[in-house]
């Protein structure tokens, strides 16, 4: 007798249905087919010990399991759920006609309840595309699915539970989450606030530049000036995510098996902060069974890199596609993947070694040539895709002890959303477009134009400080940001000239 169900592989952020068949007929032996991988090959033993758990037997005749379509890799233990309710339901422990109309999927342990997966909400959002009646899983993933409308989630804890209600012995209420009251109820909720650090305001005016437009930073001061600090709140000002954002960022998150238990939507943009240790494939992304890295998992958020010349160099480079491209690309022989990669860089360093270069009152003890020798692990390319540097200086003890009041997230995050509702405008017909930092080189010109006494300006800039075409256009780019936050139609030279300070840090006109 043959029966089947339907689970789902990921593939990249997408989800792609696998039909769950098992045979149960004449002969010796247990065989699996559909290009298993270990973990699911092993589920064998666990669906055996689970079984005798519930009460039930495992078949002594020859068993067929076949995962298909059978030209792609299955990877996980997912499968186990699905392959123990069509064992018994093949073997006539389980008279039901259900199985065919749901997507079931799972972990099993040996005693028979259920561990949760990963990459649910991408597998139910195709469950809803393809028409499936509901989507029975571990309780624990259960919120996660249910944000998909159109499709009812059944939580399972146990074997025994699912057997009831495929049996129609039970009655389980399908989880209900309203995706858009979750969202506006949570959107936006930070603990932590820009009104929290005293001084640094020339730093907070940079960093609200660089949301406003969307633009890459790197921040050089010595140990202890605040670049951590004002760095973990720059989240707190960017514009709230939109559902579909929060929906895309969750399935990154999904796939990664990043959301824990009882998770449900992403509401606020993600901060990653990786330790400078980590590796090329960590960062950008991939490995035998490729997930996504850093750089996708700050998708629609903040990717933080604290003291940015510690980290291998091959780790720093990989970097510079997708910067640009703003996904990145895991080839294999026989597949390809695409993660997005949508993410403000945010970058902090010491000047030196010894981090007191420039220091105002501490003394550099860095000998000749150290200080331009420790700047230069950072490739000009790289440095070129950063388009604010700015300079942290020490908070002194009068601010630090000082009773003004300073700005408030909210309150700095309201100029920010309204500079990016005038790019939204400018942008509207572009679908890739979406912030100032996304203008490609061809639009720079008609977009950012400076008249004649800013080029002048802009020209003396350049051969001074010795910057690259590529900072050309980043320069315009901030330039028009600037514009966009003080409400002004054309870029002026005080728009201009505030933009072209955030370039003094370049490597050939910083540190001699």
């Amino acid at each position: 007798m043959v029966a089947k169900t339907f689970g789902g592989a990921v593939h990249g952020v997408d989800a792609r249905t696998i039909m769950v068949e098992v045979s149960v007929d004449q002969g010796l032996r247990f065989f699996m087919s559909g290009l298993p991988d270990n973990a699911v090959k092993e589920s064998q033993h666990r669906v055996e010990s689970a079984l005798r758990g519930a009460g039930f037997f495992f078949p002594r005749q020859k068993v067929v399991v076949n995962l298909a379509p059978a030209d792609i890799r299955k990877e996980g233990s997912a499968y186990d759920l699905s392959i123990a309710v069509c064992l018994l339901s093949a073997s006539g422990q389980l008279v039901t006609n259900m199985l065919e109309q749901y997507v079931v999927m799972g972990e099993r342990t040996l005693e028979g309840t259920l561990r949760p997966i990963r990459g649910v909400l991408p597998i139910a959002i195709q469950a809803q595309r393809e028409g499936f009646k509901g989507f029975l899983l571990p309780a624990d993933n259960a919120k996660e699915a249910a944000i998909v409308e159109g499709l009812d989630v059944f939580p399972i804890t146990s074997l025994q539970e699912a057997v009831d209600f495929l049996g129609q012995k039970k009655i389980i209420e399908p989880v209900k989450v309203d995706a858009k009251e979750v969202f506006a109820n949570r959107v936006n909720h930070y603990d932590i606030d820009f009104k929290d650090v005293q001084g640094q305001e020339n730093i907070k005016r940079a960093l609200e530049i660089a949301a406003a437009g969307g633009h890459n930073v790197i921040m050089i001061g010595p140990p202890g000036a605040g670049k951590t600090i004002l760095a973990k709140r720059l989240p707190s000002i960017l514009p709230p995510l939109t559902l579909t954002e929060a929906l895309e960022t969750t399935k990154i998150h999904s796939v990664a098996g990043r959301l824990g238990r009882d998770a449900t939507l992403m509401t606020t943009r993600p901060f990653r902060s990786p330790h400078h240790t980590i590796s090329d494939v960590a960062l950008v992304g991939g490995g035998g069974n490729p997930q996504p890295g850093e750089i996708s998992l700050s998708n629609n958020g903040v990717l933080f890199l604290d003291e940015l010349p510690e980290f291998k160099r091959t780790v720093l480079e990989v970097m510079r596609q997708p910067m640009e491209e703003r996904r990145v690309t895991i080839s294999r022989a026989k597949t390809s993947i695409d993660y997005p990669a949508n993410f403000m860089l945010v970058a902090s360093m010491n000047p030196c070694p010894c981090g007191y270069f420039n220091h105002p009152e501490k003394e550099c003890v860095c000998g000749p040539g150290i200080v331009q020798r420790y700047l230069s692990k950072i490739s000009g390319p790289l440095l070129d895709r950063i388009d604010l540097h700015v300079e942290v200086v020490p908070v002194s003890f009068d601010e630090m002890t000082a009773n003004r009041k300073t700005e408030t997230s909210d309150i700095i995050r309201d100029r920010v959303v309204q500079a990016r509702a005038i790019q939204s405008a400018r942008f509207k017909d572009l679908d890739a477009i979406h912030c100032n930092a996304m203008m490609p080189s061809n639009m720079v010109k008609e977009i950012c134009d400076i008249g004649e006494t800013g080029k002048s300006l802009l020209k003396t800039a350049m051969e001074r400080l010795g910057l690259s075409a590529r900072a050309y256009d980043r320069i315009l780019k901030v330039s028009r940001t600037v514009a966009d936050l003080s409400g002004s139609d054309e870029i002026k030279v005080e728009h201009l000239a505030e933009a072209i300070q955030y370039r003094s840090l370049d490597r050939e006109g910083w540190a001699g």
